[in-house]
């Protein structure tokens, strides 16, 4: 039996998400199964670092499955590709320990949120950045991550799905960056609760635009209730940039 891993990017706009589902079959990790199960006569079941959201893109997510075909990693990654739709595709294919599990093994995940804040919008990134008119303040932006930035308990940025687990993660570094109107925010933590960078960015585009204060972020963290923080921000900004093991 072999164990592959395989790094994917994949434009998430018309998904519904990553993670199979019982009432759809339009999601990332039943397209890239039924066809693995095509090539290997197999019924195939992949191990994902973690799900992304319905419209949530990726440009490294990392998953693996367990295989007794013989066919060779630069044969099998070929014939994948083949098939996958256009908007999904495999970068590599490789052998792994066979205990290793792409998302119990994960220790550092990075992800990217686009911001278009821009004067009239992007017409070319409109589904790779979320549109937000009112301009932003960067600097309080920045000055508002600084205290995300540590081991916290992050249920105030999570929703309920996440609840019956611990919400203690840590956050290694939260860079800001603006070129052209184009915000990003890029987030590094060893892992991240459910609709958390979303809730974290939404945060910060309330301190942006003056709704909260950056010296707030302390106390929303210590209160603990989803109602203190900001929005939800939309799925369209954000992309899984890498998982490190």
């Amino acid at each position: 039996m072999q164990n592959l891993r395989m790094t994917i990017q994949y434009d998430g706009t018309k998904y519904d998400g990553w993670q199979r589902q019982g009432n759809t079959k339009n999601t990332i990790q039943e397209k890239i199964e039924t066809v693995i199960s095509r090539i290997t006569g197999e019924e195939i079941e992949l191990n994902g670092s973690g799900r992304t959201d319905a419209g949530v893109h990726a440009l490294g997510q990392v998953a693996n499955f367990k295989t007794d075909s013989e066919y060779d990693e630069e044969y099998m990654l070929k014939e994948i590709n083949r098939y996958l739709p256009k908007d999904i595709r495999l970068l590599d294919l490789k052998k792994e320990d066979i205990r290793f599990h792409s998302r119990l093994n994960a220790k550092r995940k990075t992800y990217i949120y686009r911001i278009d804040n821009t004067d009239f919008g992007s017409v070319f990134d409109r589904r790779y950045a979320m549109r937000f008119n009112e301009r932003l303040d960067v600097k309080a932006m920045k000055e508002a991550a600084a205290f995300y930035v540590g081991e916290h308990d992050f249920k105030s940025f999570c929703t309920k799905k996440s609840m019956k687990k611990s919400t203690v993660r840590r956050i290694y570094s939260v860079d800001i960056t603006k070129n052209n109107g184009i915000i990003e925010i890029i987030y590094c933590g060893n892992g991240f609760l459910y609709n958390m960078v979303r809730i974290l960015t939404g945060t910060l585009i309330d301190v942006g635009r003056g709704r909260i204060n950056p010296w707030d972020i302390a106390d929303i963290i210590e209160a603990r209730d989803r109602g203190r923080a900001g929005f939800t921000a939309e799925p369209e900004g954000l992309f899984l940039k890498s998982v490190e093991y």
